[in-house]
């Protein structure tokens, strides 16, 4: 669920790894060579980049998928997807393009119809197929991230629908995170026979990136407390409802986060990694939160550019290396500028 805006003037960070315990987060760091190079989008949210370095971007509140120069610039829509609802935080959500672009032309997208979530593939202006179908859906709690793998497999954070008990029940496909073929279905390796679950007890994950080792990276709403940061392991239990942020194991029953934040800092969305570093837009907390990794552990996060462009939703890391991030403040919750939604292209 995203939280109202609540401004925050002194920002209190807990990070697990590196520092072998939870200290305060130093001052907000500076970021130059940050700017605008996309105006006027209507609640951006998936973003995914051709070969070529453009990129597609979906809109949520339209159904609509636009294209943008690799440096920014007019953006040309492309093609409007059939079938999508805007409700709630439902509508056009992820996008990812199909590591084999330039032979088979084919663009995933995870979107919310009037029945269910899905996720479906298509060539750019051509008719969609659905690959996965029958998520649950609702007014919040939708997930919608796609990515994928380094091993060629697509990765889909599917959030509890609001309906909590969904995210320890492992025969049910929402509060985790799936692992699927890009003909969506059950891959061999998967850490339960005949499902496409990969990790469970998430409450709603909205970021995720792969580092060089092809670690994966998820960001994750919390509900009152804590916001957190996972490093996502084959069959881990992430803990949800059962437990928010850091907590009791349960006897190694569950995994605890790296990173939690209080809600009011984060409401952590769309997340990259560029160098060594994972970058987390935030949506309440309005800033970007930059997250030192080292291996399997992390050090201690800043946050960049605190309120300059209100709610921030997606965190790309295009061809060249920059960061593409999207602004949210025309989806109900933030209070549009002269020029949002927008894009901001930044140089880690």
């Amino acid at each position: 669920m995203v939280r109202p805006i609540v401004a925050s003037a002194c920002v209190l960070v807990f990070a697990v790894g590196c520092g072998g315990g939870d200290s305060p987060a130093p001052a907000a760091a500076a970021t130059p060579g940050a700017r605008t190079i996309v105006t006027g989008l209507k609640v951006p949210w998936g973003i995914a980049f051709l070969p070529d370095g453009s990129a597609l971007i979906a809109e949520r509140a339209t159904g609509e998928i636009v294209q943008v120069g690799p440096r920014g610039g007019r953006a040309r829509p492309v093609m409007r997807v059939p079938g999508v609802s805007f409700d709630g935080e439902g509508g056009l959500l992820g996008l990812a393009v199909s590591p084999s672009y330039a032979r088979d032309r084919l663009v995933y997208a995870y979107l919310t119809t009037a029945s269910d979530n899905r996720i479906v593939r298509f060539r750019l202006g051509g008719p969609l197929h659905p690959i996965l179908t029958g998520l649950q859906k609702a007014s919040i709690h939708n997930g919608g991230r796609l990515a994928f793998g380094p091993d060629g497999m697509l990765y889909a954070g599917v959030g509890d629908a609001g309906n909590t008990a969904n995210a320890q029940n492992r025969a049910s496909r929402n509060g985790k995170i799936l692992r699927i073929t890009p003909a969506g279905k059950v891959p061999a390796g998967n850490p339960f026979p005949g499902s496409p679950v990969w990790s469970l007890g998430h409450r709603n994950v909205q970021g995720r990136a792969f580092d060089a080792a092809g670690r994966l990276w998820a960001s994750e709403f919390g509900q009152n407390a804590y916001d957190e940061v996972n490093l996502i392991r084959k069959g881990r239990n992430y803990g949800w409802p059962v437990v928010e942020g850091k907590g009791s194991t349960r006897g190694g029953r569950f995994t605890n986060p790296l990173v939690t934040w209080r809600t009011s800092d984060a409401s952590p969305s769309g997340a990259a990694i560029a160098g060594s570093s994972l970058y987390v837009g935030a949506l309440a907390g309005e800033r970007l939160w930059r997250v030192p990794l080292h291996g399997t552990s992390v050090g201690r996060p800043r946050a960049l550019r605190s309120g300059r462009y209100g709610r921030l939703r997606t965190v790309a890391r295009a061809p060249d290396g920059a960061l593409w991030i999207s602004t949210s403040n025309r989806d109900g919750r933030g209070a549009p500028r002269a020029g949002d939604d927008r894009i901001i292209r930044l140089r880690p």
